[in-house]
């Protein structure tokens, strides 16, 4: 619960002041059993008015304070608790932007949209609640057992042998409920990815007539979630009947014995009342309490999940100089292997390229295409060897300013909610509409988004839905060419393009004064670059242009012959 209060100390005085308010109602409610003793004994017994009106006006007039206060304290309360979980999701959220790529396999996007959310929300709610309530609940039982003392020490004496039987309970029901509500959330993270998973397929869904399968799918996993959270409710639950009973009981001995004092003078009516008023009243905390307790199991069962994130090391891309100098686009790889985990991607890798070069990669699913790819940006970081660019280390070179001169075209052609023209420029912020349409144009996409009736205005749907693949890989490939990057990597982006837009777009790529990697599963993609890179099994077997590999590299010849074969198949369809 460490990093609750880490993110409450920036609102301390806010808290302080709530806090105060909290302790004001606490010692209004402590006399106010005490006025209504004496109102009965001095004034209503005693047959004395003025004393009803003297004190019955201290008593509304307190009741007024306290109201006040409360208001005051709600206030406050509120601000410590909105303030905390927007610095908490604000820290999640940066945290998260800091992660490097293999750490999100250990946190699902399902799960960190969780945390982000309700996670926090339930933290909101604990903060709020705890400000509010929270310590004057178990202060005023507390205080209650003294004032109540102060009244009659016999009466006192059989309320104070109930408290502590129905204080071990609670204790109890706590932390049984804190590991049922950590299990909720776990099963809040499977639902949460079943419906991600579900919405984000749901084309091929429909086509493959799955949605029976998946109903049932999200069923299964949604009634696991429910049953969970029956158990931990009713677990928690207990308490209220159960803390009810015990006081109600306590409240009946009270009652007796009050009766037998009475009768022999013992006790006074006003003081049997009192009594009976902080009884009522310290049911009234623990059942509080119990609420508190639902609270705290959430808060608990969050706050752990959310640390988890915070605590995730971080391995920030540090470079050894901060001194920017232009990138002409020169790659050149020493003896480069990359393992992720226990598992060897890149083996030895040597290769150089030059800057301006048009660098064609092939190879097998598996072979290393794409891990290489990310090595450039450092995305990745080498297990062994160096990468330098334009003749020096990449290390040597700020990670921001390097990434800032590489544009980089992944395979699932990812497109933003926003207009066209907002998405192109996600590549270079400060582009203006005229950089936009030239990146568009390069791309073979303007002439496309004019038939558009918003032309660069039109709004683009979640993940792009309004658009087809070819669409959205031309779209993504202009917005990496709007930053005139001076290396270029598209990783197997022209696989939805028909034969004549992609040789278009290589065309005017290969007039570009910038390096161009392309990863690609056709040899007619690539067959005009430069060099042509071959992986297989995350090792560089050839390199070469097109005819020279066709003529000293068996690999490609055998590759070249299928995909001839599949042509004139293709051709005679």
């Amino acid at each position: 619960m460490k990093i609750i209060f880490r993110f409450m100390h920036p609102y301390r005085l806010a808290m302080w002041i709530a806090l105060f308010f909290t302790i004001f109602e606490l010692v209004v409610e402590l006399f106010q059993p005490v006025i209504m003793g004496i109102i009965i004994d001095d004034g209503i017994v005693a047959g004395e008015l003025s004393v009803v009106y003297w004190w019955g006006g201290i008593l509304l007039g307190l009741s007024a304070l306290n109201f006040a206060g409360g208001v005051i304290n709600s206030f406050y309360a509120a601000k410590v608790s909105q303030g905390a979980g927007y610095d908490m999701r604000k820290g999640l959220f940066k945290k998260i932007q800091e992660f490097a790529i293999h750490q999100f396999e250990k946190f699902p996007t399902s799960s960190l949209i969780t945390r982000l959310t309700n996670d926090v929300t339930q933290i909101q709610n604990f903060i709020y609640m705890g400000l509010r309530i929270a310590l004057r609940a178990p202060l005023f039982i507390i205080g209650a057992m003294i004032m109540a003392y102060t009244v009659n020490v016999k009466l006192a004496n059989l309320l104070l042998l109930s408290v502590p039987f129905l204080l071990l309970i609670t204790l109890w029901i706590l932390r049984k409920g804190v590991t049922l509500f950590q299990q909720v959330q776990r099963k809040l993270d499977t639902v949460n990815r079943v419906i991600r998973e579900n919405l984000l397929g749901i084309r091929l869904v429909k086509v493959y007539a799955r949605e029976g399968f998946e109903e049932e799918r999200f069923k299964k996993v949604n009634t696991s979630l429910m049953n969970d959270n029956k158990k931990a409710l009713q677990i928690m639950e207990l308490t209220m009947p159960i803390l009810t009973f015990g006081m109600n009981a306590a409240m009946m001995v009270i009652l007796w014995y009050g009766h037998l004092e009475l009768s022999t003078g013992g006790a006074k009516a006003g003081e049997i009342v009192a009594v009976i008023n902080y009884a009522t009243r310290i049911m009234f905390s623990f059942t509080i309490f119990s609420f508190l307790m639902m609270n705290y199991s959430r808060a608990k069962a969050s706050s752990t999940r959310i640390g988890e994130v915070l605590a995730e090391e971080t391995k920030e891309i540090k470079s050894k100089s901060v001194i920017k100098e232009s990138v002409e686009g020169a790659v050149d790889f020493h003896h480069v292997s990359f393992r992720y985990q226990d598992q060897w991607v890149l083996n030895d890798i040597n290769l150089s390229v030059k800057a301006g070069e048009l660098v064609g990669v092939l190879g097998e699913t598996g072979s290393g295409k794409s891990t290489l790819f990310q090595l450039i940006p450092r995305l990745y970081e080498v297990t062994s060897g160096e990468i330098f660019i334009d003749g020096k280390e990449i290390d040597q070179i700020p990670t921001e300013y390097l990434r800032s001169q590489i544009g980089l075209v992944p395979q699932e052609a990812y497109l933003f909610s926003g207009t066209i023209r907002e998405n192109i420029c996600w590549g270079k912020e400060d582009a203006s509409i005229d950089d936009v349409m030239e990146a568009a144009k390069m791309a073979e996409i303007h002439d496309f988004i004019l038939t558009l009736p918003e032309g660069y205005d039109t709004l683009i749907g979640q993940r792009g839905v309004n658009f087809s693949g070819g669409q959205k890989q031309r779209l993504s490939i202009a917005r990496a060419l709007v930053r005139k990057p001076s290396i270029l990597l598209l990783d197997d982006s022209t696989s939805a393009l028909d034969a004549r837009t992609e040789a278009s777009i290589l065309a005017t790529l290969k007039k570009q004064s910038c390096t161009v990697f392309i990863i690609a599963q056709k040899i007619s993609s690539v067959k005009d670059a430069d060099q042509i890179l071959l992986l297989q099994e995350g090792r560089l077997i050839a390199t070469g242009d097109h005819s020279t590999l066709l003529k000293d590299s068996s690999y490609y010849q055998r590759i070249y012959t299928s995909q001839a074969e599949q042509a004139e198949v293709g051709k005679i369809g």
